[in-house]
């Protein structure tokens, strides 16, 4: 049994559909600049360039074969049966969108979202590998992700494959919610960031030679929290989108999306400015900037489902969480993570993944994933989905770059680190007119 299709749009409904995805492009150049300002700054034209060729490389990647993997709920698809039971584990749509009716628009806007959502998925791993991830190799590891790691994962949730069908097969509530992809978007792109930072090392100077972190500050703290303002308005209509494109929800529930949405990054940002301000005597500027963002990725997946007075501990708790994760991966785990996005984007995630089974509230006469009321042991569809991405996809994009990195080296040089990205690769700084770098005196 697969999951029902949903109804097709009205004109209304049609208009702030493609209104909200207009929206979503403000996030991916929000998550950019964040890169861009976070890393150093003889590397910044070239994670703004990374950012605009990675969204390039999954625009085409999902176009050929992307969007043929993951499919649309009630679509092609490949199943297996187990107990008597249908599980769908893969769409069968066809190659270059040519199974794609844009007389559909349901189906049509679907895979104008997912250009945008696999875009953001990606740009995530960037941020990870600031300073030291050649240009090409950051295009041939977006190449798998939105070929197959993202399509696979988002068939799974979105497309009526086995994590959404959990509700109607096994009895687990609903199904795997989530709405704006908390899971779907931002744990894969975390959780990518970690196989990549792994791959990658630390940056030279990082940590002493008894393992100590130095601090390496982001070049550019204006450029962060100016793409806080862009993250925000880019959320809410990737959130809002979701929410009516793939799960069929109300247009007047995106009033309840875009105040879970604000609220959930209000109070992880406060939440981040007491605790630096308690700790280090002063708030900082780019836990602040990841308290914002991450507060934004935990509302993603319950925002259509929770009271604001949730949404606002949601994302006060991925505030937490996001402040300590930072420091644990980076003093305790020694991972160079300059952008936080792992904490941002994987901890963010699998958090609001979670977050749905605590807090959500779902009106008795919805149906969701082929399932109406019947909302118990919704927390095992929800674990399942958080199991599935780390015991599953982290190995998997894990293995996969790995073996990327064999045939073709993923760090670039000694000499290219330090002369900076931007010389090394593209012939050019982002500021010619400062030609002196303090961490270029650093012991190595």
């Amino acid at each position: 049994m697969t999951q029902a299709q949903i109804p097709e749009l009205s004109d209304i409904t049609l208009a702030l559909c493609a209104s909200l995805i207009l929206l979503v492009p403000l996030a991916a150049a929000g998550l950019a600049l964040i890169n861009a300002g976070l890393g150093r700054s003889r590397s910044a034209a070239h994670a703004m360039l990374g950012s605009l060729c990675v969204l390039a490389v999954t625009a085409l990647t999902y176009f050929v074969c992307g969007w043929s993997w993951q499919g649309v709920a009630g679509g092609s698809a490949h199943s297996v049966t187990l107990a008597g039971k249908s599980w769908s584990w893969l769409g069968a749509e066809p190659f270059l969108f040519h199974g794609l009716s844009f007389g559909q628009p349901r189906a049509a806007l679907i895979a104008w979202l997912q250009l945008f959502s696999v875009g953001i998925a990606a740009l995530i791993p960037l941020g990870a590998g600031n300073d030291r991830w050649r240009l090409g190799a950051s295009c041939a590891s977006t190449a798998i992700l939105a070929g197959l790691i993202y399509p696979m994962f988002a068939h799974w949730v979105w497309g009526g494959g086995w994590l959404a069908q959990l509700g109607v097969n096994q009895g687990w509530g609903f199904g795997c919610l989530d709405a704006g992809g908390a899971g779907v978007i931002q744990a894969v792109g975390g959780l990518s960031a970690l196989a990549i930072a792994w791959i990658l090392g630390p940056r030279h100077g990082k940590y002493s030679s008894d393992g100590m972190p130095s601090a390496i500050p982001g070049h550019n703290a204006v450029l962060v929290l100016l793409a806080c303002f862009l993250t925000w308005l880019g959320w809410i209509g990737l959130n809002a989108g979701g929410s009516l494109l793939l799960l069929g929800l109300a247009p007047a529930r995106v009033i309840l999306v875009a105040i879970n949405t604000t609220l959930s990054a209000a109070a992880a940002v406060l939440a981040v400015a007491c605790i630096t301000r308690v700790r280090f005597g002063r708030p900082d500027a780019s836990l602040c900037a990841n308290g914002w963002t991450g507060g934004l990725v935990s509302s993603s997946a319950a925002c259509a489902f929770v009271s604001p007075a949730a949404a606002v501990f949601i994302g006060a708790i991925a505030g937490v969480l996001v402040t300590f994760c930072v420091e644990w991966l980076d003093a305790r785990l020694r991972v160079d993570d300059p952008a936080g996005s792992i904490s941002v984007h994987a901890v963010g995630g699998l958090w609001g993944l979670l977050s749905v089974a605590m807090f959500a509230q779902i009106p008795g006469d919805l149906v969701l994933n082929g399932v109406r009321a019947g909302y118990s042991n919704q927390w095992l569809a929800q674990l399942a989905g958080v199991v599935t991405l780390v015991g599953f996809v982290l190995p998997l994009t894990y293995a996969l770059n790995l073996l990327l990195n064999r045939f073709s080296p993923q760090r670039v040089s000694s000499d290219g680190e330090s002369h900076g990205l931007d010389l090394h690769e593209l012939g050019a700084g982002a500021y010619p007119e400062f030609v002196l770098h303090r961490e270029d005196f650093r012991p190595r």
